[in-house]
């Protein structure tokens, strides 16, 4: 895909009226103890943090166009997250390094979509981030089209899609350039996503010779979902859904045969989850094994994980 150039013009006029404007705050406190890691780096030594958040969000739309925005106040500084604007089904977001679509993984031999290998993230927390500045899209109908970009490397990423009753199109061209991956990619993926019955047909393709394949069958609580890929990655995953428990199982069968186990159950006030992913190796959410019990009183939320990693995590928190 050409590099697209983008060039937007926003004219704001001003004059004397009432506002029709709506404003709204919410916020959050939070107490925690902690040694968890995150991502690819590992937890210290187990501390005493706090942090509080306060948001302050504004929206009007007496008039044809509608504009929204929110102002984050917290230990960290003053930022202005989100700011959209919207007329019709044009819609435009800017949110500097925070919109998704655009995302670098923190380690060097993670893949993006696209199976091209990304540089490593040094500045973030060991995790995926996003990097995008601004999104623009458009719905009509059945078809929508979305373009987000990024001002420091001109990356983007252009999607299109139709859906028209059990069919689902889309296609999407991904424009990367060598600053957050190994070598620049330029790569188009088509997928289809076709129901019929308790049956979900899904396959994906790109230009690079890579290509995804799914079947999916939902017989009352349970889905079992089978899929495979051009690496010839067989998968076999299991969903679960009753009631105060949900569970998940997969399983590949390939030269990692990887396997996954999640459970939740919820007993009034009180929510138990265990986690098992043999291919994490990392940190924090990122180990291998990961448990978490919550207890939630009025308005305080309580919370404890713990994982492999000799790491544990205890908060004390509520929103309001």
């Amino acid at each position: 895909m050409k590099k697209v150039l983008l060039t937007t013009t926003a004219v704001v006029f001003t004059a004397g009226f009432a506002s029709a404007g709506d404003m709204s705050m919410s916020g959050s406190i939070d107490l925690t103890y902690s040694n968890f890691g995150t991502g690819s780096i590992a937890g210290g030594d187990s501390v005493f943090t706090s942090e509080a958040d306060l948001d302050v969000a504004a929206s009007s739309s007496s008039g044809s166009i509608s504009m929204s925005g929110t102002l984050e106040l917290d230990e960290g500084g003053n930022d202005a997250a989100a700011v959209t604007l919207s007329s019709g089904g044009f819609s435009m977001t800017y949110d500097a390094n925070d919109v998704g679509g655009l995302s670098v993984d923190a380690d060097v031999g993670n893949t993006s979509p696209a199976g091209v290998a990304y540089v490593a993230n040094t500045t973030a927390d060991g995790e995926g981030d996003a990097y995008g500045d601004y999104s623009l899209s458009y719905t009509a109908g059945g078809l929508s089209a979305t373009y987000v970009g990024d001002d420091d490397s001109d990356d983007s990423v252009l999607t299109v899609a139709y859906a028209s009753g059990a069919l689902s199109l889309s296609m999407e061209i991904e424009d990367l350039t060598d600053t957050y991956i190994a070598a620049a990619s330029e790569t188009t993926t088509t997928s289809v996503t076709y129901v019929t019955g308790a049956y979900t047909i899904g396959l994906s393709a790109d230009d690079a010779d890579d290509w995804d394949a799914s079947v999916a069958m939902a017989a009352g609580d349970t889905t079992v979902t089978v899929a495979a890929d051009e690496a010839e990655v067989f998968s076999v995953a299991l969903a679960y859904a009753a009631g105060d428990i949900t569970a998940s199982a997969s399983q590949e069968f390939s030269e990692g045969d990887d396997t996954t186990f999640g459970v939740s159950y919820t007993a009034g006030a009180v929510t138990f989850g265990a986690a098992y992913d043999s291919g994490n190796t990392g940190f924090g959410d990122e180990a291998d094994t990961v448990i978490s019990a919550t207890y939630v009183d009025g308005d305080v939320t309580i919370a404890g994980k713990a994982n492999n990693q000799d790491e544990m995590e205890v908060s004390v928190s509520f929103a309001f």
